[in-house]
């Protein structure tokens, strides 16, 4: 029976025709192992993952394994990417069993769904034998099976969280540099060994502390290597080695969109061509190659095209000399760091572009012209449903790098995402975390949906301008406060009314995106600062207290959250830019607002003069929004600009000379 046929989910779809009598997550699959009394098997991938297509094709596609799997089994094929929920507690369960997690994931659980025995990718003779022994010990000695998993419930639910420090000070930022230091790779940047992904989150965190050696070198690097795109744009998951050369070649919507964001921050700290031309071509990758027809971003590329991987990107010297001739292609292969050993598989070699070419113009065209060919390959797979969180951070990156670099065609994208996200994922005042073809999935949102979506619009307010995008964060972060609180002043990464797993997931540490945790705190933050609202504050700063407890060992785990509390130690600062918005004027001080390179900085745009209060006619006026805006008004009927700390403002600057003066003293 075809359970998987109508799902929104990608990865799902591509199982649908497998043998195995795959349910989806969800009550049936739990009542139908109660009804046979047999376990249930939950494999937890995503459409990207390279292993998880390879345990596919050799296990699941398979009659004879599938066959062993439905007699004693029911299989439930869990998209990690659409129930973040569910992967997070079987792959806290499975790290705890094996040490290691990874995808694909593969638990063995009860009926309950309490798991026994976890692992990740299995060969195919392994997971025969695997499939045997759990039947075997099932059915021979069922009550060491339940305590194993009670055993295992019990353990993950005790101390599950982090304890709580104070809000960190500017003694434990500098402790957290120090840490990250330790581990940093002063050839090749990054921090620690192969494996090396990219450190957004870190990076946002020393650009912010001014920490210009470890942040410029790491951008640099990932930028020349082969970790990034250098025909098309946009940057692989990870190098599998140190010094950025080959990497896993799955692209992912969330890591582009964090790159982004940091590329364009780095550029306005002076990080000067290298910076710009990076994040134009990863923003342009992301229209390019990501946008949905309904405004969304898909949510990935898959490593491998035609069964292999990395096939669509690397080339060998005589493809170069093919395509463009024997001159060109001799020079794009010195270049390039095209070689005949290669630097990947079967003499193939990942683009690097580790000196700037001696010809632009020429480098330009040899550019286009090996693009143009390989988008006549066979292009890697597209997981295209839209994710609420990532499509956040995306909102985010696009609106700042559109305002930015003045690309107008950028902040209509995220606004149109934004348009997307209100539209369609948005139930009852609620958030659902996916949507494909314009179809809203079933899934709630979790934390990060809340807390990036609310990252992005408020982001996207800072640069139209258009306080609807304001509001929603407000209305999301007031759930995030109303539904996600666990009492002590963080969050559970569910919220109360959700589905009751074993546990309730709740990550205080950062992953391939911020935490929720952290994700939350910046959003607060930067709405407190916006509305003054001190609930919204407060809670941020009593988010942050993890941070204190990671920073001095285990900063690279919290970099988000540093990041947040960096801004919060800043004030952060706020600019309210007052004036008729078709004024050159006032686009001149809002954009000398947003290029302002402050840790955490919120820019207001209205009109001026509004001051809540009584009318002569006594009639009350609407009250002002955002408040930062509040009886800001014209000076001398110029526009101008406020710059403030805690509502606290100086003078009025009316020109950008003046505005840049008070932002950087």
């Amino acid at each position: 029976m075809n359970r998987l046929k109508d799902a929104t989910s990608p990865y799902l779809l591509q199982h649908a025709g497998n043998p195995v009598d795959w349910h989806p997550w969800g009550e049936e699959a739990f009542a139908e192992a109660r009804r046979r009394d047999v376990p249930l098997l939950i494999s937890v991938g995503y459409s990207a993952c390279h292993w998880c297509h390879v345990m596919a094709h050799e296990s699941f596609e398979d009659a004879e394994t599938a066959a062993l799997m439905n007699e004693h089994f029911v299989n439930i094929k869990v998209d990690r990417e659409e129930r973040p929920d569910v992967d997070a507690v079987y792959m806290t369960a499975t790290q705890a069993m094996i040490q290691q997690g990874g995808w694909p994931m593969t638990v063995f659980a009860t009926p309950e769904g309490h798991p026994f025995y976890c692992g990740t990718y299995f060969p195919r003779p392994h997971f025969r034998r695997l499939l045997t022994e759990v039947h075997r010990v099932w059915t021979g000695d069922r009550e060491a099976v339940l305590q194993q998993g009670a055993k295992v419930v019990e353990a993950l639910n005790t101390n599950a969280s982090l304890p709580n420090g104070p809000l960190p000070g500017d003694d434990t930022l500098r402790q957290a540099v120090d840490n990250l230091r330790g581990s940093f790779d002063p050839v090749h940047g990054g921090f620690g060994g192969a494996p090396k992904f990219p450190p957004s989150m870190v990076l946002e965190f020393l650009l912010r502390s001014c920490e210009r050696e470890m942040t410029g070198r790491t951008l640099d690097a990932m930028a020349r290597g082969g970790l990034y795109d250098q025909l098309g744009g946009g940057f692989a998951r990870y190098s599998v080695d140190a010094r950025w050369v080959v990497p896993h070649f799955e692209k992912m919507l969330y890591d582009n969109a964090l790159l982004l964001r940091i590329y364009t921050h780095w550029w306005k700290a002076g990080g000067g061509e290298q910076a710009r031309r990076v994040a134009l071509e990863t923003a342009d990758w992301l229209l390019r190659e990501m946008r949905t027809p309904e405004g969304g971003f898909a949510s990935a590329l898959d490593a491998d095209s035609e069964g292999v991987e990395g096939k669509f990107y690397v080339w060998t010297p005589g493809e170069l000399v093919e395509v463009l001739g024997e001159d060109d292609g001799r020079w794009a292969a010195e270049l390039f760091e095209v070689t005949d050993a290669g630097t990947f598989e079967h003499g193939a070699s990942v683009l690097q572009l580790l000196r700037d070419p001696d010809d632009q113009a020429r480098y330009a065209d040899v550019r286009a012209r090996l693009l143009a060919a390989r988008e006549r390959r066979v292009r890697p797979g597209r997981d295209d449903k839209v994710v609420a969180s990532w499509t956040g951070l995306a909102v985010a990156a696009l609106a700042e790098t559109g305002a930015v670099f003045e690309r107008p065609d950028l902040v209509a994208a995220a606004t149109a995402a934004a348009e997307l996200i209100a539209g369609t994922h948005m139930r009852d005042g609620r958030l659902l975390r996916t949507s494909r073809d314009g179809r809203a999935g079933t899934n709630a949102g979790v934390l990060d949906d809340y807390a990036n979506v609310a990252e992005g619009l408020i982001a996207l307010y800072g640069v139209t301008g258009e306080a609807r995008w304001l509001r929603l964060a407000g209305s999301l972060l007031d759930t995030v406060l109303d539904r996600f609180s666990d009492g002590s002043g963080g969050f559970y990464d569910t919220a109360d009314d959700a589905e009751r797993l074993f546990q309730r997931p709740q990550d205080a540490t950062d992953n391939a995106v911020p935490s929720g945790r952290y994700a939350a705190a910046g959003a607060l933050l930067s709405y407190g600062a916006l509305t003054g609202s001190t609930r919204h504050r407060e809670a941020a700063e009593a988010a942050l207290g993890t941070v204190s407890v990671l920073a001095a060992a285990h900063a690279r785990f919290a970099g988000w959250g540093l990041a947040v509390a960096r801004a919060a130690l800043s004030g952060p600062v706020e600019v309210a830019v007052v004036g008729p918005p078709d004024d050159a004027r006032t686009v001149a001080l809002h954009r000398e607002a947003l290029l302002a390179d402050v840790p955490g900085l919120v820019v207001a745009l209205g009109h001026g003069g509004g001051r809540s209060g009584a009318r002569g006619n006594g009639q009350a006026t609407e009250p002002v929004f955002p408040a930062l805006l509040e009886g800001r008004g014209l000076v001398d009927d110029a526009p101008a600009a406020y710059v403030c700390r805690n509502f606290t403002c100086r003078l009025p600057a009316t020109t950008p000379d003046s505005l840049r003066t008070q932002l950087t003293t």
